[in-house]
């Protein structure tokens, strides 16, 4: 996914996990020149605020896409149908290196929440509007 659009997933799904919230899946909405549309929706098994579960579902809906030469004048990526996190059943994970990344995520938003959100982050979205 392009950097911009990276560093757009994880400022939005940082705002769901802020708002206890977590989105069953993710629509992606594409306008190319000329003013036709592409839409395509995907859902997760369960519903999810965490950066790596909703940027694969957006990498997917990316390649989905098939985007080869078309000129591109928009792109929308939504969060449709939010649950309230804390009715969000969590299935126990037995993978290390997933719960790891949320710790880290967890970690990551708190250093944001103190120091802003250009501090920490994705070598792949670096630079950061001040």
């Amino acid at each position: 996914m392009h950097e911009h659009g990276l560093e757009q997933v994880q400022g939005e799904h940082r705002g769901l996990r802020r708002r206890s919230q977590a989105a069953p899946g993710l629509t992606l909405v594409l306008t190319f020149a000329g003013g036709a549309t592409w839409e395509k929706s995907r859902r997760l098994p369960e519903p999810s605020a965490h950066d790596d579960d909703l940027r694969t579902l957006a990498n997917r809906l990316m390649d989905a896409a098939g985007l080869q030469r078309g000129r591109l004048t928009g792109l929308a990526l939504k969060d449709e149908d939010l649950a309230d996190a804390g009715q969000v059943a969590e299935q126990v994970s037995l993978d290390e290196i997933r719960e790891t990344r949320l710790m880290a995520e967890a970690a990551i938003d708190r250093i944001r929440d103190q120091f802003g959100p250009c501090v920490i982050g994705p070598a792949a979205v670096i630079l950061c509007a001040s």
